[in-house]
């Protein structure tokens, strides 16, 4: 497992030692001990989640607040997404500032979202199926989030605007500076 530095501060990529022959593939994706050794991060997980969606689908950006906030260890298992971390914690000396990374099931790579940050993906191929792995159980009442095309974020999704789908409860997030984080 090989362990990258992203331009944020303590967002990880997290890339796989892959095994490979005319049989298929192997490889860990995730060991709680070489985690924290290579990131000094907590990588004790208690919840994953999988979606499944389709071209075009937006979900975020989301965040659990309080002390429901969650740390999420994400990945593409099947397909390919744009995925983005927003660092909203107001101390942070990357406060404000984002960083995406094409995740997909041919690169394997993973993405650590640390709590605090605001996260989300863009579906870039006709289907793709998610998976996060997360540090803290899901409360509906700390959702918290920002406008997925907030003018001061500025992110580029990778898709054409007239293509992105969006939930309603994505439409209508605050803006950044609205701080529901």
């Amino acid at each position: 497992m090989k362990i990258q530095k992203t331009p944020l501060k303590d967002c990880y990529i997290i890339e796989p030692t892959l095994f490979q022959d005319e049989r298929g593939y192997f490889y860990e994706k995730f060991n709680e001990k070489t985690f924290e050794d290579l990131t000094g991060m907590n990588g004790h997980f208690v919840q994953d989640n999988i979606s499944k969606s389709s071209y075009g689908v937006l979900r975020g950006l989301h965040l659990q607040k309080g002390e429901h906030a969650q740390a999420k260890l994400v990945s593409c298992l099947e397909g390919k997404v744009f995925d983005v971390a927003v660092d909203l914690r107001e101390d942070s000396p990357t406060f404000g500032q984002w960083y995406g990374i094409e995740l997909s099931g041919e690169n394997k790579l993973q993405f650590y979202v640390p709590r605090g940050f605001g996260h989300g993906f863009s579906v870039l191929s006709e289907t793709a199926v998610f998976a996060y792995k997360c540090d803290n159980y899901y409360n509906k009442e700390s959702e918290g989030g920002v406008l997925w095309n907030d003018p001061d974020l500025n992110i580029d999704w990778k898709l054409p605007e007239a293509d992105i789908l969006l939930s309603e409860k994505d439409r209508v997030q605050p803006g950044l500076k609205e701080k529901n984080y």
